[in-house]
């Protein structure tokens, strides 16, 4: 769905259909997020596109959602046949220049009858970026993510946590130049890219986008990412590969007004350069974090994110750069949390602190639960942010995670969704 009116999206359309036949498009794919950020689609010949960006493509609901039963430990598909629409959102048509003659478009799902999916992690983050438009704000941010390389040469010493070193830099450099210049033409824009913590292990930070194209160009680098290294017949992936915390998924934001043209978090005359609306958004981001780490889990048999078990300070925290002014960086995430949800919550709790709910100073500091339960336990007594995101999707992620923890096994082997996410 366009949030467009009607004759800017005919505009896009007829745009689409110019470069569809100059660049002699085949096939285009019809992509959605699953709960977990996982990307599920459809492709069609290229030649039907004019039919499907207006009708959309129908999904059997099964396919995106997984339906906890209230009795026992198993997934309850009644229902998973009934169809489901996949509607484009036409401004995220781009070509993939990895997959020949292939281009993609972002979708919303919808019921048939055209109502969005109150499941669907896109339109979570679509009300809360648009709570955030009515009061006359916009949100400018990005993600940086950790993520390992598999089966590519290794660094000589294989025991070396030498962060952003450049002989580690270089030792995947054809691979990763590729996967810049291949990020560059889908249109999601790298900034900066080194060597991380361990060795096979990256760090990419993407541009900053307003509104959605922030989750929208996460979403699409975490599937380009592992389609590039398959055709290099090796992997690469979100999961960390050993015990202990997993990769880190960092989202970096700043809250500016409606026109993007003043970052509301500087105040070049205030400590750390944070104005009394960036210090009340964060102290909102404060009081929300162990609830905010339930909406952070990673998927089944992930290693935990990063920032749970710590303090609420030391994974929410200020950036200050001459050439952006301030910003805060919400480190609670792992890398293969969904980035639509990491989006929607980190507005949902900012919002409340720009509210008054807490303090700007001295806001209360909690403490990021170790445990996934207690995480999930967290985000179920918090009603404020099960409000702001919608109280029935709230109550789906909560069970469908429950379900997940209680089915999976110990040591995390035969997880049948594993393989998506590593």
């Amino acid at each position: 769905m366009n949030s467009s009116n009607p004759s800017e999206v005919d505009f896009m359309i007829e745009q689409v259909k110019q470069q569809i036949t100059r660049e002699d498009i085949r096939f285009i794919r019809f992509e959605a997020s699953d709960l977990n950020g996982i990307s599920r689609s459809k492709t069609i010949p290229a030649r039907f596109f004019q039919e499907k960006v207006l009708h959309g493509i129908p999904m059997p609901r099964g396919y995106l959602e997984v339906i906890p039963s209230p009795h026992e430990n198993e997934a309850d598909h009644s229902g998973a046949d009934e169809d489901i629409l996949f509607m484009p959102d036409i401004s995220t048509f781009r070509v993939l220049p990895w997959a020949a003659k292939t281009a993609r478009v972002i979708c919303d799902p919808c019921t048939v009858t055209g109502s969005p999916l109150l499941t669907s992690p896109r339109q979570v983050a679509r009300l809360q970026l648009d709570h955030l438009r009515g009061l006359g704000f916009a949100l400018r941010s990005s993600f940086t993510y950790e993520f390992c390389l598999y089966g590519f040469a290794q660094a000589p010493n294989t025991n070396a946590t030498l962060p952003a070193a450049t002989l580690l830099d270089n030792h995947d450099q054809s691979f990763v130049h590729e996967l810049i210049e291949g990020m560059d033409g889908a249109g999601v824009v790298v900034d900066s890219f080194s060597s991380s913590r361990r060795p096979g292990q990256m760090e990419v930070t993407l541009r900053p986008e307003f509104g959605m194209g922030a989750a929208d160009n996460a979403f699409a680098f975490r599937t380009g990412l592992k389609e590039l290294a398959r055709k290099r017949e090796h992997a690469a992936g979100f999961s960390a590969p050993c015990s202990g915390p997993g990769n880190r998924g960092a989202l970096t934001h700043s809250l500016w007004d409606a026109r993007g043209t003043r970052n509301l978090f500087s105040d070049g005359q205030a400590a750390q350069g944070l104005s009394n609306a960036g210090r009340r958004w964060r102290a909102g981001l404060l009081q929300h974090a162990a609830a905010l780490s339930g909406l952070a889990l990673p998927g089944v048999g992930i290693p935990r994110a990063p920032g749970l078990g710590c303090s609420g300070s030391r994974a929410l925290h200020a950036k200050l750069h001459a050439g952006g002014g301030a910003r805060l960086e919400n480190r609670l995430a792992s890398a293969v949390a969904n980035p639509y949800l990491v989006l929607a919550a980190t507005v949902a709790a900012g919002l409340d602190g720009l509210r008054g709910a807490a303090a700007a100073d001295g806001a209360t500091t909690s403490t990021v639960p170790v445990r996934p339960e207690d995480a999930l336990r967290e985000l179920e007594r918090d009603h404020c942010i099960q409000r702001a995101l919608g109280e029935s999707f709230a109550q789906y992620f909560i069970a469908v995670k429950r379900l997940e923890l209680k089915t999976q096994a110990p040591d995390g082997e035969g997880d049948k969704y594993l393989e998506y996410f590593i």
